[in-house]
């Protein structure tokens, strides 16, 4: 379900995220051990622009299952409550 989730506000978080949000994320994800440190670095180094490193971050996490995207949206969530309710009804994410 929370997977669904972000594939359905991808684009939205690609276009809307700037380069704090993407690090503040990949940090709440390292944290909650959703993502190693090789991971983030990936994200990071493999990534000169701030869409192609959103696009990266979201689709691991994705890629992960439903309960670390619950983890992502959350953070989301908490972080940039703006972005997070453009992307849709808030009520439906979490």
């Amino acid at each position: 379900f929370a997977a669904q989730k972000l594939m359905d506000i991808r684009i939205k978080f690609i276009e809307g995220a700037n380069v704090s949000l993407i690090k503040d994320i990949l940090d709440d994800m390292l944290d909650l051990k959703v993502l190693n440190e090789g991971e983030k670095e990936e994200v990071i180094e493999n990534n000169r622009l701030t869409r192609d490193r959103a696009r990266s971050l979201i689709d691991m996490v994705r890629k992960k299952g439903n309960s670390a995207s619950e983890k992502f949206l959350e953070k989301l969530f908490s972080r940039d409550h703006n972005l997070f309710t453009s992307m849709g009804d808030p009520q439906t994410f979490l």
